[in-house]
């Protein structure tokens, strides 16, 4: 997903203005949290800030790209391209100047599950940068010439994407694991469905994606509960209750595939593929502080040290839980020299199957909680864009306004017996595998040995 906070074109002063008021920005020692409901119902969440005169509203539709249609895969995306390129009686120059003058940034992105809209501003030209967000949001143009100029740049980036052996190889990893559910689908489309979208499915898209009760709106900044509830019903307060989105249904990922792309490269992708959970699932908590362990804890955790510290085999491991609206998978990643890929991958099956085995130390559990707990100011409430987007992302996931208070206590009520017990679940399970790089050399055959099931080319 592209950076909503990214800035725009042709606005080298406000870079200026921005980076200095930036600068001046504190640590955010204390956050708090205010649930706000707008006079027509619409609610959000705000952390008044009023350090420096900046406002950020972040806000999400639920949908996604998984609601593009059959054929026409890459709408959310080149949807999302065409927010800033004119609204209402302004076209594309004249809404991007208009921009521009009004000191805002404004950034539009799509992934599976929802589509993001993001504005910063000055807090004294929060008027004039909420009208033009309100524009953009309820009477996008979708001229002509701006479709086919974005389009044009999309179609160039699948054409170069495409010498890329990894972007094969991951459209494969795609399709082993979900199939032909829409997590299978290119989000950025195809050549084809890119040619065949028009404005016309473009307004459908919206339409059907942009309404009140599948909205989330997070804002941070120089602003009160009151001017916020009104700032909302501004921008989203005649948009449809609610959507009209196709079902999707939830998938259990394919596990136990091994996939195969040979590829004369120096270096080889490893990718692994493990089940992991809902987020309301009773040991998703006892899941993160082993996934914590085993790979997400950088240079401290257990993949680290075997693999990188120990061996010297790669520069990089990591573990990571995806957590999706309608599925979950817990990856593994790395890559290595190709003459040594196939004692990466012993040495990896290794450590996971130990931790599946023996589960964590109490000293890694204790020191894994510590970081979890300790570090999250820092990853997540950090700047006024980061804490936009935890907002947002918290009531993506269902959770309460509280939780970052409730969130150390559920993580500290976590035990060893708990760890061991998610970590034989999921880990015991047979992966999927994906390599991308040479057939596989080992010191018994130095000679490339064929995979152990066909190729997937």
């Amino acid at each position: 997903m592209t950076n909503l906070f990214a800035f725009p074109r042709r606005i080298a002063g406000l870079v200026t203005v921005l980076s200095a008021l930036v600068l001046a920005v504190p640590a955010y020692a204390e956050v708090v949290f205010q649930d706000v409901t707008s006079p027509k119902g619409i609610n959000a969440w705000l952390v008044e800030d009023y350090s420096v005169p900046i406002i950020t509203i972040r806000f999400a539709f639920e949908g996604g790209s998984t609601q593009d249609a059959i054929g026409k895969e890459g709408t959310a995306n080149l949807l999302t391209a065409l927010f800033d390129e004119g609204a209402g009686d302004l076209d594309s120059d004249a809404f991007q100047t208009k921009l521009d003058d009004d000191g805002a940034e404004m950034g539009f992105a799509a992934d599976q599950d929802a589509v993001y809209g993001s504005m910063r501003m000055l807090a004294d030209k929060r008027e004039e940068a909420f009208g033009l967000l309100k524009l953009a949001i309820q009477e996008p143009r979708f001229d002509q010439n701006p479709i086919d100029r974005m389009r044009a740049q999309i179609v160039a980036g699948i054409i170069a994407s495409a010498k890329d052996p990894g972007t094969a190889a991951r459209e494969q990893w795609a399709k082993a694991l979900f199939g032909d559910h829409p997590y299978a689908r290119q989000s950025q489309g195809t050549e084809v469905s890119l040619a065949s979208i028009t404005a016309d499915d473009l307004r459908a898209f919206k339409t059907a994606n942009f309404a009140r009760s599948n909205l989330h709106v997070g804002i941070v900044g120089a602003i009160d509960a009151k001017t916020a509830g009104e700032t909302l019903d501004m921008l989203f307060g005649d948009l449809p209750e609610k959507p009209d989105l196709v079902d999707v249904p939830d998938i259990q990922p394919t596990f136990g595939k091994d996939l195969f792309v040979d590829y004369n490269l120096p270096q080889t992708a490893i990718y692994m593929a493990f089940p992991s959970l809902k987020r309301e699932a009773p040991d998703f908590y006892a899941a993160s502080l082993m996934n914590q362990i085993l790979g997400g804890g950088g240079f401290s955790s257990r993949l680290t040290d075997e693999v990188r510290e120990k061996r010297g085999l790669t520069y990089g491991i990591s573990s990571s839980m995806m957590t999706l609206k309608h599925s979950n998978v817990l990856l593994v990643n790395t890559s290595t020299r190709s003459d040594r890929a196939a004692e990466t991958l012993t040495v990896t099956e290794d450590v996971i199957a130990r931790m599946a085995k023996d589960g964590p130390t109490p000293e890694e559990l204790a020191s894994a909680k510590k970081y979890a707990i300790g570090s999250y100011a820092i990853n997540e409430l950090s700047s006024s864009g980061s804490i936009a987007n935890t907002l947002v992302g918290l009531q993506l996931r269902g959770l309460d306004i509280d939780y970052i208070n409730e969130r150390a206590d559920l993580l500290n009520a976590v035990t060893i017996e708990d760890v061991k017990a998610v970590a034989a679940k999921l880990l015991s399970v047979k992966p999927t595998i994906l390599l991308i790089g040479p057939p596989l050399t080992t010191a018994e055959n130095p000679a490339p040995a064929e995979p152990a099931t066909p190729s997937v080319n």
